[in-house]
Formats: C-alpha cells, sequence, structure tokens
C-alpha cells in the first residue's frame, strides 16, 4: 500500500529582517537620533559620537558586535562613572547624642 499524495504547499514567505537602529538619542543633550555608531571590525574598535554636544566613546568590537551594543556599553559606562563620582550618602543617622570615648581618667570628686 502506498501513502496519499499530500497536495503541494505554497512556500511560506521569507520573513523581514527588521533593520536595527544606527542612530540613538543622546544620553547627555537629549536629541533624539543625534548619536551614531561606526564599527570598524577590521581593526577592532567602535567609534560612538553625538553630532551635537561632541559626546563620544570608543570600544572593542568583534564580528558579532552590533551599534545597539555599543550604545548599550555607553550607557553603562556612563553609569559606573556617575555613581563613582558621587559620593555616597551616609546612612541616616538617629536623634540620640552620641556617647563620649570612655577614657582611663574620670574626674571623680570620691577619694
Amino acid at each position: 500500500m502506498g501513502k496519499r499524495k499530500k497536495s503541494s504547499r505554497k512556500p511560506a514567505p521569507a520573513r523581514q529582517k527588521v533593520p536595527l537602529d544606527t542612530a540613538f538619542t543622546c544620553l547627555f543633550c537629549h536629541h533624539d537620533k543625534s548619536v551614531t555608531v561606526r564599527l570598524d571590525r577590521k581593526e577592532g574598535v567602535s567609534y560612538l559620537a553625538c553630532r551635537v554636544c561632541d559626546q563620544r566613546y570608543q570600544s572593542k568590537a568583534n564580528h558579532l558586535t552590533e551599534p545597539i551594543d555599543i550604545y548599550s556599553e555607553w550607557i553603562d559606562a556612563a553609569d559606573a562613572a556617575q555613581s563613582a563620582q558621587a559620593p555616597r550618602r551616609p546612612a541616616a543617622s538617629t536623634s540620640r547624642p552620641i556617647a563620649a570615648p570612655a577614657s582611663g581618667e574620670e574626674d571623680s570628686d570620691e577619694e
């Protein structure tokens, strides 16, 4: 006994590959699409620059690196620089007075 012949199906349409952005919003001047990323895969370096405020960033790149990866690295580096620069506020203090350190000499009227 043979198998039934299946009706021929039309091939599915190829999925459209949505291109990723290459122009982004600047972290410092907040202009839309002012930051561009240039990848030099041969040299293994990537360059990010804002056309408005001239902010620049440079990073290593490989054959898998995309512009969005460099933009994300720039955001992380800016956050790290900001957190390292800003001193942390001390913990909230209590309203109790701080006890004076105990010393060996005490003023005492008894002898």
